[in-house]
């Protein structure tokens, strides 16, 4: 009879996490042209600075950096071999700054800090709260973020109690400097947008038309590009025996179809400076058409003259219009079943005096 090996990783339990525990992701990650061009393929993103080292050369650049959301998943897909191969669910995300910008060539990489544990009444799961820094190959930060997730238990009959939950702050703090390029000039026909920073006012929503209906082709292929190896999102096999009887969708897929369908009427808010909070409200699965609106919260301005901050909220909905919800949250407080995601992140946008004339 062979000897079962030990060599295996099962990734972590709940009971396997400690406060303060530091975790070093394997598998550095170098960003190819093909993993941009794939991205474009799952999400339709149609955002001129990721597109175009011509446009990119026009804002200061020497060429086109990728996009802030593949970025993230790119490098947020290190840690889920190590945080959440076990998980049921990752709940949710507070304080992401993306510090530098990143670019094909460049290789990425990514450490973790438990920072809060709290065990569930059930004794079946218990929520992980995670800090994760990722770096470049120059050892410069270029994503900063925290997340909570929830994992499996190994030890069902043993309750450990632990309730101990970190603070967020509401909003992510905003630097003296922002390491992008002074923007010379922006071309609204390349970018495809005539808006900008002045053009915006608090409280506006911007009901953005177009649904994506995503294919289990769609969310596969995607989350096998991120490397995010979670059993919920690859093991069909596996999930059918569940209640939801299915494959559960990366939460982080539908945050790139809010932002990809954002792109209408928010073309020139072509950086992400922070995401503020994010729930993932309710589960998506392959069939569904995603939907989203934007609220503007906030205008900010900084101490530059050529770009400000909007302070946004994007809602995705599933299987319904962004005109026919007016309210992502019912009387009880509680999220409608079809809202999928609520998003609360800050942006970057030239201010007018960079139109092209």
């Amino acid at each position: 009879m062979s000897k079962i090996s030990t060599k295996i990783n099962m990734g972590n339990f709940f009971e396997d996490f400690s406060i303060g525990q530091k975790i070093v992701h394997p598998l550095p990650r170098t960003i190819s042209d093909g993993d941009v061009s794939l991205y474009i393929a799952f999400t339709g993103s149609r955002f001129a600075l990721h597109s175009s080292d011509t446009v990119a050369k026009e804002m200061g650049y020497d060429k086109k950096p990728i996009d802030d959301v593949l970025m993230f998943h790119l490098t947020f897909g290190k840690s889920v071999q190590d945080v959440s191969l076990n998980a049921i669910a990752n709940l949710g995300y507070a304080e992401i700054s993306f510090p530098n910008s990143v670019y094909v060539g460049d290789t990425v990489s990514m450490t973790s800090t438990v920072i809060g544990l709290k065990e569930n009444s059930n004794g079946k799961s218990g929520v992980v709260y995670v800090h994760s820094i990722g770096v470049n190959q120059n050892c410069e930060e270029v994503l900063n973020f925290k997340r909570w997730v929830m994992v499996h238990k190994k030890d069902q009959t043993t309750l450990s109690g632990i309730n101990e939950v970190p603070t967020f702050a509401k909003t992510t703090p905003i630097a003296d400097v922002i390491n992008i390029p002074t923007i010379k000039t922006v071309d609204t026909d390349a970018s495809g947008g005539k808006y900008f920073f002045e053009d915006y006012v608090q409280g506006e929503r911007l009901n953005h038309p177009e649904g994506i209906t995503i294919d289990n082709s769609d969310h596969t292929l995607a989350t096998k590009l991120y490397q995010n190896n979670a059993k919920v999102h690859f093991n069909d096999h596996m999930m059918k025996s569940t209640p939801m009887g299915q494959r559960l969708m990366y939460g982080g897929i539908i945050i790139s179809m809010a932002r990809a369908i954002s792109f209408n009427g928010l073309q020139n808010a072509q950086w992400i400076y922070a995401i503020n909070s994010g729930a993932h409200a309710n589960p998506t699965y392959a069939g569904d058409t995603i939907y989203a609106y934007t609220e503007i919260i906030e205008t900010i301005e900084v101490n530059r003259e050529d770009i400000g901050l909007l302070r946004l909220r994007t809602v995705g909905i599933k299987n319904q219009t962004a005109k026919e919800i007016e309210n992502p949250k019912g009387e009880d407080g509680k999220y409608l079943p079809n809202v999928v995601l609520d998003l609360d992140y800050t942006v970057v946008i030239p201010k007018k005096k960079t139109e092209k004339k």
